[in-house]
């Protein structure tokens, strides 16, 4: 059965636009143990919603799907990376990343400020307060609502 998921990235550092233009991308760089095991769960054929943060507005951007489920993260153990683990070998290499597919840019971004006045969406994590991990499950009926907002011009 599919999975649903919401993916964080910094606008400026990796955008639905540079999703888009590379069509698939390992998701590399995610140094949390909780994230790093959410990403672990992925299979192909999940989806997930694309979510800038670090933006002007902060929000949903579109939507990818896991292609592949993850393996080791090559950025882990590229002495050269930013995100280079000393800790990380070949042997275990700790993070890992899936690959992911550009699916759809939506026509605006799903703002995280529209996200939590909507009562449909309580309880969404990235609306939780506190909430910075950069991945994180979401529901059918979550992500389905979202994608439907994406269409409604404000």
């Amino acid at each position: 059965m599919a999975q649903y998921w919401i993916l964080k990235s910094e606008e400026s550092c990796y955008s639905i636009d540079d999703m888009r233009k590379d069509a698939k991308s390992l998701w590399t760089g995610i140094r949390n143990y909780q994230a790093r095991n959410f990403l672990r769960e992925m299979k192909a054929g999940d989806q997930a919603l694309f979510y800038h943060s670090s933006s002007e507005p902060t929000g949903v951007a579109g939507i990818v799907k896991i292609t592949k489920i993850a393996q080791a993260d090559p950025t882990a153990l590229d002495k050269k990376d930013d995100h280079f683990d000393p800790k990380a070998t070949k042997e275990n290499p700790i993070w890992l990343a899936p690959e992911v597919a550009f699916s759809k840019k939506f026509k605006r971004v799903v703002s995280l400020t529209e996200i939590k006045r909507r009562p449909e969406l309580a309880g969404i994590g990235v609306a939780q307060q506190g909430s910075r991990l950069s991945v994180l499950p979401v529901s059918k009926e979550h992500f389905d609502i979202i994608t439907k907002l994406s269409d409604i011009v404000l």
